[in-house]
C-alpha cells in the first residue's frame, strides 16, 4: 500500500499484532475507521492489546506515530511534501511497470503451454488459436486494470 497522504484503513488492517503470543491481523482485533481524510481510528475489542498495536505500527515503517487514550488508537496522517509526492509517483510507476512485465510473462508462459499441447497433438490448431485469443483478452483486461490503478494513484498523489 502506498501512503498518499490520505487516510485509509488499508494502511494498517493487514498489520500483524502479537496477541497473546499469536500474530493476528489488526482487522481481526479492532474496528478500523476513517472519520476524515487525515485520521485513522483503531478501536480494539480488547483494550489490553493497545500497547502491542502501537508497537506494531511503530515497527511498520509507515512513518506515523500512534496516539491512544486507553480505549482507541489514533493515527494522524501527515501532509506529504512535494518532493515526497514526486518520489511516490516514481514508485507507483515502477510498480505498474513491474505488473505489466508480470502479466506479459504469464501470457508468454501460457502461450508456450498451448503451443506444446498442439505439438503433442492434444489440441487442434483451431483450439490453439482460440486459446491464444482468450489469453490475449485476459492479458488486455489486466493491463487495463493496471493502467486504471496507476492513473487513480497518480490523481491521489496530485490531489493534496
Amino acid at each position: 500500500e502506498i501512503r498518499t497522504g490520505r487516510a485509509s484503513p488499508h494502511l494498517v488492517e493487514g498489520l500483524h499484532v502479537d496477541y497473546f503470543g499469536t500474530p493476528t491481523m489488526l482487522k481481526s482485533l479492532a474496528s478500523i475507521t476513517v472519520p476524515d481524510a487525515r485520521l485513522i481510528v483503531i478501536q480494539p475489542w480488547d483494550a489490553t492489546v493497545i500497547p502491542e498495536i502501537e508497537k506494531t505500527i511503530q515497527k511498520s515503517n509507515l512513518g506515523i506515530t500512534p496516539f491512544n487514550d486507553g480505549k482507541i488508537v489514533r493515527l494522524q496522517i501527515p501532509q506529504l511534501t512535494t518532493e515526497r509526492r514526486e518520489e511516490l509517483k516514481k514508485v507507483v510507476k515502477t510498480m505498474s511497470e513491474e505488473g505489466h512485465v508480470s502479466v506479459r510473462t504469464i501470457r508468454r508462459d501460457a502461450n508456450e503451454v498451448i503451443k506444446k499441447l498442439e505439438t503433442d497433438k492434444k489440441i487442434s490448431e483451431d483450439d490453439r488459436f482460440k486459446a491464444q485469443d482468450e489469453i490475449q483478452k485476459i492479458t488486455d483486461k489486466y493491463t487495463k486494470e493496471l493502467e486504471t490503478v496507476l492513473v487513480e494513484k497518480e490523481k491521489e498523489l496530485a490531489a493534496f
